[in-house]
C-alpha cells in the first residue's frame, strides 16, 4: 500500500512539474509574442480602425441617409419601425448600419487594392518600383556613384 501511494505522490510530482514547465513555456511564448512589432503595430490598426468606425457612422447618420431621405421623399431613416405585439422593431436603424458597413467594406477593399498593387511592383520590378519612391537627393548619389563605377573602368 505504501508503494502505491509513494507512487501516486512521485507521479503527481512530475504531473505538476510538466504542468509548471508548459505553463512557464506558454509564459515566456506569450512574452515573445506581445514584444513583437505586429502585435504593436495590431494595436495601432484597431485603435485607428475604432477612430474610422466612428467617422464613417457619423457620414452615414448625419450626411447620407438624411440626403437619401429627401431623395426618397423626406423619410427619416432612423424613424423607420414596425410594432409586433409588444416589441418595436428599428429597421430603419439596422439599414443606416448597411450603408455603414458598406462603406467600410469598400474602403477596407480600396486599401487593400493599392497594398496589392504596390506589392506586385515590388515582386516584379523592385528597382523599378523603388525608383520611382527615390527622393532627388537619393538619385543624385546613385548618379555619382555610377559615375565612379565608370571612372574606375577607365584607369
Amino acid at each position: 500500500m505504501k508503494n502505491i501511494i509513494d507512487s501516486n505522490l512521485k507521479g503527481g510530482v512530475k504531473n505538476l512539474k510538466n504542468v509548471a514547465g508548459k505553463s512557464r513555456g506558454f509564459i515566456d511564448e506569450f512574452k515573445e509574442f506581445i514584444s513583437r512589432g505586429n502585435v504593436i503595430d495590431l494595436a495601432v490598426g484597431v485603435i485607428i480602425g475604432g477612430a474610422f468606425g466612428k467617422i464613417v457612422s457619423s457620414l452615414v447618420n448625419d450626411i447620407i441617409m438624411p440626403l437619401v431621405g429627401v431623395m426618397l421623399g423626406g423619410h427619416d431613416f432612423t424613424g423607420l419601425t414596425a410594432t409586433v405585439g409588444n416589441a418595436n422593431i428599428t429597421y430603419g436603424v439596422f439599414m443606416q448600419n448597411i450603408v455603414d458597413f458598406i462603406i467600410v467594406a469598400a474602403c477596407i477593399f480600396i486599401f487593400v487594392k493599392v497594398i496589392n498593387k504596390l506589392n506586385r511592383k515590388m515582386k516584379d520590378d523592385p528597382e523599378k518600383a523603388g525608383d520611382e519612391a527615390v527622393d532627388e537627393q537619393l538619385q543624385v548619389l546613385k548618379d555619382i556613384r555610377a559615375e565612379l563605377k565608370k571612372s574606375s573602368k577607365k584607369h
